[in-house]
């Protein structure tokens, strides 16, 4: 394969604590969500077109106070009806992402849209009240990526804290508000949820046949080799010295927003924000790991 790892790498963490790392997601969610209960509340138009294609500013904010009430049903004793919210027979993760996103959306009615920040203010203070001195690695069940699925809690706190940072910036473009995706909430959200959601968002068509391992280094860390191989991929943290086809170096921000679909990778190279090195650097244009979240397209 291509160039050793070890040489000219940066953006490597050299190590991390799970339990501090933890925490500290943990204090970003909380910050983030009282910004994001902020600009709710400012939002002058619920109906005005959001950053995504087919949703007004109320649907992306619905689907943002959805996630809430699921994240926190999976760490507390309330009762979710899953077998009326989960879509039946979607045949690919894709899919069944696609299909609940819609469903999310359909779960707050006029009334209910009107208090999203109040539900958002509350259901993030249940989740992190309900996991105050778990271990990062408690497991948590995760049924909407199917039947039996299961998070870590670390990786669920990272899932939850990149939902209100990306979905925040839905809202706030459409809202024309100012709404900051800091580097060091990036790394975290990097770091926590995706070695375990890349895997899951491969689109197993169009990585059939494929064999590729790419370094990602993150300036400032973390550090993720990625291998796809047989029509699935693994995606591990600090992993041990290895040759790669290609190394992507990335602002944590930028790769954040390109992995979710909310920047064009075009416009990330064109910035100095995302560069590809490495004997093969094209193949990390073609059938890798979708957006974290598995959502199709911008969702």
């Amino acid at each position: 394969m291509g160039t050793d790892s070890t040489r000219g790498a940066t953006g490597t963490d050299g190590g991390h604590d799970p339990a501090v790392e933890h925490e500290r997601t943990r204090a970003a969610l909380a910050d983030v969500n009282a910004r994001l209960v902020r600009l709710l509340g400012d939002v002058p138009d619920p109906d005005a077109p959001s950053g995504l294609p087919g949703w007004s500013v109320g649907d992306a904010g619905a689907h943002l106070a959805a996630a809430h009430l699921a994240f926190c049903s999976i760490v507390t004793d309330e009762p979710m009806d899953w077998d009326a919210l989960l879509p039946a027979g979607a045949p690919t993760f894709a899919a069944r992402i696609r299909d609940l996103n819609a469903t999310s959306i359909a779960l707050f009615g006029p009334e209910e849209r009107a208090r999203l920040g109040e539900v958002v203010a509350e259901r993030g203070a249940t989740f992190l009240r309900a996991t105050r001195g778990l271990a990062p690695d408690t497991p948590v069940l995760a049924p909407w990526y199917g039947e039996g699925a299961e998070l870590t809690l670390a990786t669920a706190t990272g899932l939850l804290l990149s939902e209100s940072l990306v979905h925040g910036l839905d809202i706030a473009r459409g809202a024309r508000l100012p709404w900051r995706i800091g580097p060091d909430e990036a790394r975290l959200v990097l770091g926590q949820a995706m070695p375990t959601v890349m895997p899951l968002a491969l689109d197993p068509v169009r990585a059939r046949g494929v064999d590729l391992a790419f370094d990602l280094a993150l300036t400032g860390g973390p550090r993720l080799a990625v291998v796809v191989a047989d029509g699935r991929a693994t995606v591990t943290r600090d992993a041990p010295p290895r040759r790669y086809d290609c190394r992507i170096t990335a602002d944590p921000a930028t790769f954040l927003l390109v992995s979710f679909r909310r920047t064009p990778i075009w416009r990330a190279v064109a910035l100095g924000r995302l560069r590809a090195g490495g004997r093969r650097p094209w193949l990390t244009s073609g059938p890798g790991p979708t957006s974290p979240s598995g959502r199709n397209r911008a969702r």
